[in-house]
């Protein structure tokens, strides 16, 4: 088994637990390298490892078994965009708030990892989301997301016009602040806060949603995932904001149409018994609780 560990900024009080998992890893004489940025990050709160072992974008990622990310939902994305292409499943370790994306709690790290070197554990396979244009959105070819592309407004004061195609046919001309195509596993995060519906991991769909539309009579749309959809922006400003997942750019006209379609690789999420989506959903998000009961 050879883990590669990525993570961003902790607090002083993970100091102790991001400790134990290394302590439990090198107990267990497991292979691993560290990012090289988070281990400049270990390096700052003293963090004891092998400063040997790290690597870099440019390191051959092909021989790992398996990726831990250190933190969020924000980490769990940026360590996923490290691996997707190589399909090299994630287990999350949630060192953030909410952590929908990553189930295991550092206390319980030493268990968990023994439940992986005995291979008791199921992946968990996601479709993922994939942008193109005229021009390079974003730099080493990280065209992809496992939760949403975004388009938005890059000002405060006036809205964007979206023109909307799906599979060459019209849909919608889209006045709005901006507008999503979300992933399943998206569905839970900024699709949801902007009114757009829940679905189950293993559907085989996105959902386009508006945001803030100018118009009552707009709402988000399910479409199968196997559509393309073409996008085509109008802006007073010359441009706007395109993001994907953790990583966001302001483009301009000269990107010409953005075209969003389905990614040919899947993300592969390490799922331990009794966290699974369900559960998650009732856990974290208080999915049909009622607040009567309290009382």
């Amino acid at each position: 088994m050879k883990f590669l560990i990525h993570g961003r900024i902790f607090k002083i009080e993970s100091v102790d637990s991001i400790q134990e998992i290394f302590n439990e890893i090198e107990s267990r004489q497991i292979d691993y390298s560290v990012s090289d940025s988070f281990a400049e990050i270990l390096i700052e709160n003293q963090i004891n490892f092998d400063k040997n072992r790290t690597f870099n974008s440019d390191s051959d990622l092909e021989s790992y078994d398996m990726a831990l990310s250190l933190g969020g939902d924000g980490s769990f994305l940026e360590t996923l965009g490290l691996v997707a292409k190589f399909e090299i499943p994630v287990l999350g370790i949630n060192f953030g708030r909410l952590g929908f994306l990553t189930d295991i709690q550092p206390q319980h790290i030493g268990e968990t990892i023994d439940k992986i070197l005995l291979k008791d554990y199921t992946i968990d396979e996601r479709i993922m989301i994939n942008a193109r244009a005229d021009s390079e959105i974003f730099e080493s070819g990280m065209n992809f997301a496992l939760n949403e592309i975004a388009i938005a407004k890059t000002d405060t004061s006036s809205m964007i016009v979206i023109n909307t195609y799906i599979d060459g046919e019209f849909l919608n001309s889209y006045w709005a602040d901006g507008i999503m195509v979300a992933t399943p596993t998206g569905s839970t995060g900024y699709n949801l806060s902007c009114g757009g519906p829940l679905m189950v991991p293993q559907s085989d769909n996105f959902v386009i949603t508006p945001i803030c539309p100018h118009n009552l009579f707009v709402r988000p749309i399910i479409v199968s995932s196997k559509s393309q959809i073409t996008f085509s922006v109008e802006s007073r400003s010359k441009n706007f904001l395109l993001s994907m997942d953790s990583r966001a750019k302001i483009v301009g006209d000269e990107i010409g149409e953005i075209v969003v379609s389905l990614e040919k690789f899947r993300a592969k999420l390490v799922k331990i018994k009794g966290n699974d989506f369900l559960s998650t959903l009732r856990k974290k998000l208080r999915w049909g609780e009622d607040i009567r009961n309290r009382i």
